[in-house]
């Protein structure tokens, strides 16, 4: 049976990472120009906070045996706040970078213990919850985005705007880990040590990798390519990342009842067709418009992709639930750091058009492989 304030504190901690994750997106530039960073300096400081990700998530099994994911999750949350707070507080790119790793570390060590708590509470509902619980992240990346870009339209100073989201954080994450039963003590919720994937792990893995370097393009590189390949203007451009993550959100509201009805398999099959279908209409027209639609389609495609895996990961027979989820991630958050890269590689050497059409081949790879990797794993 469901408990509804555990399940309202949840929404609050998947919402609150999504928040906290696009405020740090929205102060990019902000942080260039504080530390008078080029580009490169500026893709070292993401890739600190990448590294740390990777660092977390090697830990995260360990920790959450030993303490559980609310324990795990009120101390990585309230450290991801605070880092986020902290952003402009230093002159010395290095202090930038250090703070970096904190904060990679702290979001996957969230990133992971909420999963966890997320399948203690479908297995107490009895149906699928996941794909809403990473509806209210989408959300909360969305409300961060806006909130954040309205404050600095309005002349909001940046470092005011940091510590608001910073204190909004803290609040959400105590509210969060406070419904939250003591699901896990030691032993029970996680490992001793990061599992290596291996097996039916390793290839939910590898669709975990292919949909997060999809996802991880389509942020990077989507804004992009219509406002250079389209010739579109600045507005219109915008609109490319919005089409991609409205639709995600509102397909992942919707997730779980699809869910309900289609095996894993089936819908990661659907899925990933639907995501290059979309894509191969944007970079074959060059209409703005319908390429918006195609960004929509994506979304659509890719928004159950990540719920559907971890709520796999967590339930491969002989592995704890916060080990699998980690290791998946890993993976996954492995596929996000080299996807945007990778596209650019090919983007300079040929065009946006041919790199973009990564996105079309890991969605068909996607399909392909989601009925090996999904058989053992439960609707």
């Amino acid at each position: 049976m469901i408990e509804p304030l555990y399940a309202w504190g949840l929404r609050a901690l998947f919402l609150v990472a999504g928040v906290l994750f696009a405020t740090w997106g929205v102060h990019v530039p902000t942080v260039k120009l504080h530390y008078g960073l080029g580009e490169q300096a500026l893709a070292l400081a993401m890739l600190a906070g990448g590294v740390g990700a990777i660092g977390g998530l090697t830990q995260a099994g360990r920790l959450i045996g030993r303490h559980g994911p609310r324990v795990v999750a009120l101390a990585a949350g309230a450290v991801c706040a605070v880092s986020i707070g902290l952003l402009l507080a230093f002159d010395d790119v290095t202090a930038l970078w250090a703070l970096m790793v904190v904060f990679g570390v702290s979001n996957s060590l969230l990133d992971v213990s909420i999963n966890v708590a997320a399948t203690d509470l479908e297995a107490r509902a009895g149906r699928p919850l996941m794909s809403g619980f990473h509806g209210m992240f989408s959300l909360g990346g969305m409300v961060g985005a806006a909130v954040g870009g309205a404050l600095l339209a309005g002349g909001v100073a940046p470092t005011s705007h940091l510590m608001a989201a910073t204190l909004a954080g803290l609040v959400l994450v105590g509210f969060g880990c406070w419904t939250m039963p003591r699901l896990a003590k030691a032993g029970e919720g996680g490992g001793s040590a990061f599992i290596l994937p291996r097996g039916t792990l390793l290839l939910i893995g590898v669709l975990a990798a292919l949909g997060l370097i999809a996802e991880g393009a389509m942020y990077d590189w989507s804004v992009l390519y219509v406002k250079q390949e389209l010739q579109s203007d600045a507005p219109t451009a915008a609109l490319a990342y919005a089409s991609f993550s409205g639709a995600m959100a509102a397909a992942r509201f919707g997730g779980d009842w699809v869910r309900s009805r289609l095996s894993s398999a089936l819908l990661v099959r659907a899925s990933g067709l639907l995501a290059a279908a979309g894509m191969s209409l944007a970079l074959l027209t060059r209409s703005p418009e319908v390429a918006l639609f195609g960004f929509a389609l994506v979304g659509l495609g890719f928004a159950n992709i990540v719920p559907v895996l971890f709520s796999a990961a967590a339930t491969v027979p002989g592995i704890k639930p916060a080990d699998g989820i980690a290791a998946v991630a890993s993976l996954g958050y492995f596929g996000m750091m080299v996807g945007p890269p990778l596209i650019g590689f090919v983007a300079e050497h040929r065009s946006l058009t041919s790199g973009l059409a990564t996105v079309v081949l890991a969605a068909v790879l996607l399909a392909a492989a989601a009925r090996t990797a999904l058989r053992p794993a439960a609707n």
